[in-house]
């Protein structure tokens, strides 16, 4: 397994739209464990491989209280949403520190592949369905921030823009 560099916000391959998976296989099977290892090393819930420069519908996610149940998500999609929503704080890997309150609905109904290629099909709510939603947004190339303001989206690309320029004047 390897670490993988996740992209940070406002990089435009963020906004790259993932392709569905032809096949469940060997590579695939990689990546999520890839996936699985860097989203637990940054101490995510979630991470979508979009995030990780690799455009495929591809997602893991752990919302457990012990962080020790990872869940894959192979070409999701949602097949039924709760009429009732929720606003709760959102943070994402991709746009680190930043945390805002983002409109969601209150339950969703997911259908994916899991990591062997055996479709499986759930309902969530609270933050594993704040998370999956989260997540599939990515699939489509839309990040958190998009749904703030455009002065509160401008003020954390500033940010975004200013901590990259002195990490990589560190040496990072």
């Amino acid at each position: 397994m390897a670490l993988l560099p996740i992209l940070r916000f406002p990089d435009p391959r963020l906004n790259t739209v993932a392709k569905p998976v032809a096949q469940v296989d060997e590579r695939i099977r990689r990546l999520v464990d890839d996936l699985i290892e860097t989203m637990y090393d940054h101490d995510g819930v979630g991470l979508a491989a979009t995030q990780v420069d690799v455009h495929e519908r591809v997602i893991v996610m752990d919302t457990s209280d012990g962080r020790d149940q990872p869940r894959v998500l192979i070409n999701p999609e949602i097949v039924a949403r709760s009429v009732e929503m929720q606003v709760g704080d959102e943070g994402c890997l991709s746009v680190p520190t930043i945390y805002d309150r983002v409109e969601r609905h209150a339950r969703v109904t997911v259908r994916a592949l899991d990591r062997q290629g055996q479709v499986c099909e759930f309902e969530a709510e609270g933050l594993t369905a704040v998370c999956v939603q989260h997540e599939m947004d990515h699939l489509i190339g839309r990040v958190f921030v998009e749904y703030l303001s455009p002065l509160k989206r401008d003020r954390i690309k500033s940010k975004m823009l200013k901590k990259t320029r002195d990490e990589q004047g560190r040496g990072r």
